[in-house]
C-alpha cells in the first residue's frame, strides 16, 4: 500500500500565492479543486486578499462604453474584470479597500456595494429618509463615499448634498445619510454647512478614508479639506499646508499615501507633494517635489489618480503614467 502523496507545499504557502493573483486568474483556478473553488468567498481569504492590496495600491480604471474594468498594480500587473454579476449599468462613485460602491445608471437611487474580486455584493435598502429628502440641484447626493476597515467586518456608505424641499433652489441644509452594513440600517443627520458647493467632477469623486473618516476637498473661494468623523457624525474642515495656492494655473488633488492624508499640487512643470504628518494639529509635511519636464506636453491635461511609495499615478482621459517619485 502506498503513501500518500505529500503536497509539494503547505497549504499557508499555496493561499499566499493565490492571493497574489489577478481576480481574472483566481476564479479562472476556481475548476482547479474543490478548496479552490470556495476560496474566494471565505473570510480568511478574502482579508488576506485585501491587506496584499492595500499594500500594494491598486488603481481601477473604467473602459468607456463597456463593462470591463481594468486594475494596475505593482503586485499583480494589469489584469481586467467585469461588474457584469450586478446585472445592472452601473457607474463607480467611490472605493475602499478592495470594495465599490457603485450607482445604478438606469434606476436612481439603487446602489451597491461589491467586491470585484470575490464577485459578492449587496444592494443597499432605501432609506425612509429618501422619498422625501431632495439632493439639490438634480435630486442625486453631491458627495458619496465608502469606509471600510481591512480586517474589520462590515462598512459605511456616506451620502451627502444640500437639501431642496419643494422648489429648485436649496434650502440651506446639508443633509447626510450614513449607512451601517452591520445594522443594515440608513441614519440621518443634518448641518448648516456653508461655502460647500466648490465641487469639481474630479473632487468629488476623490474622496480618501483615513484616520476613521471621509475627506473630500472643496475649492470654494478658498480651499480646505471637508472631513466626516464617522463614528461621531461630526463633520470638520481641515487646512491645507500653507503653500498651496489655489487657481492661478495651479491644480490640487486629495489622495492617500501610507495611510496618511495627502495632497499634491501640479503647477507648470512642478509637482509637489505633502503629507499630513499629524491630523489633530494638521500638521503637514513635504514628501517630494517632482519636475514634470520630461512629460511637459501632457501636463495640462494631466491629473494624478493614487500613488505609493515609489510611484505617481498621473492620468489623462486617454491614458495612464505611471511616473516615478524619487
Amino acid at each position: 500500500m502506498g503513501n500518500p502523496k505529500v503536497p509539494l507545499f503547505p497549504d499557508e504557502v499555496i493561499l499566499q500565492i493565490l492571493a497574489r493573483l489577478p481576480v481574472k486568474s483566481l476564479f479562472r483556478f476556481k475548476s482547479v479543486c474543490k478548496s479552490w473553488h470556495t476560496l474566494p468567498s471565505e473570510s480568511y481569504f478574502v482579508t488576506l486578499f485585501n491587506q496584499l492590496s492595500v499594500k500594494e495600491q491598486t488603481l481601477v480604471a473604467e473602459v468607456p462604453d463597456s463593462s470591463t474594468l481594468i486594475a494596475v498594480d505593482n503586485l499583480r500587473g494589469v489584469s481586467e474584470f467585469s461588474l457584469e454579476f450586478l446585472r445592472d449599468r452601473v457607474r463607480i462613485r467611490a472605493s475602499c479597500n478592495g470594495l465599490l460602491c457603485c450607482a445604478s445608471v438606469p434606476e436612481k437611487g439603487v446602489y451597491y456595494v461589491c467586491n470585484p474580486s470575490t464577485r459578492e455584493f449587496r444592494m443597499l435598502p432605501r432609506s425612509r429618509e429618501r422619498p422625501v429628502t431632495r439632493f439639490y440641484p438634480d435630486g442625486e447626493a453631491t458627495l458619496v463615499g465608502l469606509a471600510c476597515d481591512v480586517g474589520k467586518k462590515g462598512f459605511y456608505v456616506v451620502m451627502a448634498g444640500y437639501h431642496r424641499s419643494f422648489g429648485h433652489r436649496p434650502d440651506g441644509s446639508f443633509v447626510c445619510l450614513v449607512f451601517d452594513s452591520e445594522s443594515n440600517k440608513w441614519r440621518k443627520f443634518v448641518s448648516g454647512l456653508e461655502d460647500c458647493g466648490g465641487f469639481t467632477h474630479m473632487s468629488k469623486n476623490q474622496v480618501v478614508f483615513v484616520e476613521g473618516r471621509l475627506h473630500w476637498l472643496i475649492m470654494s473661494g478658498f480651499c480646505y479639506v471637508l472631513a466626516l468623523d464617522l463614528e461621531h457624525d461630526v463633520w470638520r474642515k481641515v487646512s491645507l499646508p500653507d503653500e498651496i495656492s489655489c487657481g492661478g494655473g495651479n491644480r490640487v488633488y486629495l489622495l492617500e499615501l501610507d495611510g496618511f492624508l495627502s495632497v499634491i499640487q501640479l503647477s507648470d512643470v512642478w509637482m509637489k507633494i505633502w503629507k499630513m504628518r499629524d491630523y489633530e494639529s494638521e500638521s503637514w509635511c513635504v514628501v517630494d517635489s517632482v519636475s514634470l519636464r520630461c512629460i511637459k506636453g501632457l501636463v495640462p491635461g494631466i491629473f494624478p489618480i493614487c500613488q505609493t511609495g515609489e510611484y505617481v499615478f498621473l492620468a489623462t482621459h486617454k491614458q495612464l503614467t505611471p511616473f516615478a517619485a524619487p
